[in-house]
C-alpha cells in the first residue's frame, strides 16, 4: 500500500475530485448529502502515524460508495492496514435503519501468544466500540466478525518463523445531523484511532488506563 499522507485534500477543488473517486450507479451527479459526507472525509487530518489515501469503491453494496485505505507506520514497519467504505442509499435501507452505512477491514500481524488469547476477540470488538463511543458518535446497528488466522511454515519456507494474524470486518450506521449528513470526519478519525490501537501504538490523546492496547509488533510487511 502507498503511503499517501495527506492525499484526501489534495487540490483546490474537492469537490470535483471527489466525483472522480465516488462511485454512483447511473448518471447525474452525486446527491448533495453524500457529496458533503465525502468532502469532510477529505478534509479529515487523522493522526501522522496513520496514511490514508482513496481507492477504487465497490460498486455494487449501494448507489454510491467512496473508500479508503491506510496503513499504520512506525518508521520502515507497516504495523497494521484497513480499508473503510463509505455508502449511500438515498432512498434509505431497512438492514441499515438510515440512508448512511460505513463498512470496514482492519488487519494485523501479532506474536502468536497474544493470536492465542481467547479473550482476544472479545477484546478487538470493545475497541471499534469504544472508538466510536470516546469521540461521542451516536451510530447503529453494528455487525462484524473477528477473524484469527495462523501460518505455520514448512520445507522450503521452514526458516520464516510461525505469523498469525488479526482481521476485524466490520459495519455501522452513523447517524445523520444536519442535512442528513453524518460527521463522516470523526467516524473517519475514530477508525484511525482502532487502526492505531490494534497496531499497538498509545492513544493520541491522555492516557486512558482503561483502554487496553497491545505491544507494538512486526507489521504485515517492510516498507
Amino acid at each position: 500500500m502507498a503511503a499517501a499522507q495527506g492525499r484526501l485534500s489534495d487540490g483546490a477543488d474537492g469537490m470535483d475530485d471527489a466525483e472522480d473517486t465516488a462511485q454512483g450507479r447511473g448518471g447525474g451527479g452525486l446527491p448533495p448529502a453524500f457529496r458533503a459526507a465525502v468532502d469532510a472525509l477529505r478534509a479529515a487530518r487523522p493522526r501522522p502515524q496513520v496514511e490514508v489515501e482513496p481507492t477504487p469503491a465497490p460498486q455494487r453494496l449501494a448507489p454510491y460508495a467512496y473508500a479508503l485505505e491506510a496503513v499504520v507506520v512506525d518508521g520502515e514497519q507497516e504495523l497494521a492496514d484497513g480499508r473503510l467504505v463509505l455508502l449511500h442509499d438515498p432512498a434509505g435501507h431497512d438492514a441499515w435503519q438510515g440512508t448512511f452505512r460505513l463498512v470496514t477491514l482492519v488487519r494485523a500481524e501479532l506474536e502468536p501468544e497474544m493470536a492465542a488469547d481467547p479473550l482476544l476477540p472479545e477484546v478487538c470488538w470493545s475497541w471499534l466500540t469504544g472508538a466510536l463511543q470516546a469521540r461521542g458518535l451516536a451510530y447503529g446497528e453494528p455487525s462484524g466478525t473477528i477473524t484469527r488466522a495462523g501460518s505455520h511454515y514448512f520445507g522450503g519456507l521452514a526458516e520464516r518463523p510461525a505469523a498469525s494474524q488479526i482481521e476485524i470486518r466490520a459495519s455501522w450506521t452513523p447517524r445523520e445531523g444536519l442535512g442528513g449528513v453524518p460527521d463522516t470526519a470523526a467516524h473517519l478519525n475514530s477508525w484511525c484511532d482502532l487502526l492505531a490501537q490494534v497496531a499497538g501504538l498509545p492513544p493520541a490523546g491522555p492516557g486512558d488506563a482503561s483502554v487496553v492496547t497491545l505491544p507494538q509488533r512486526r507489521g504485515p510487511q517492510s516498507r
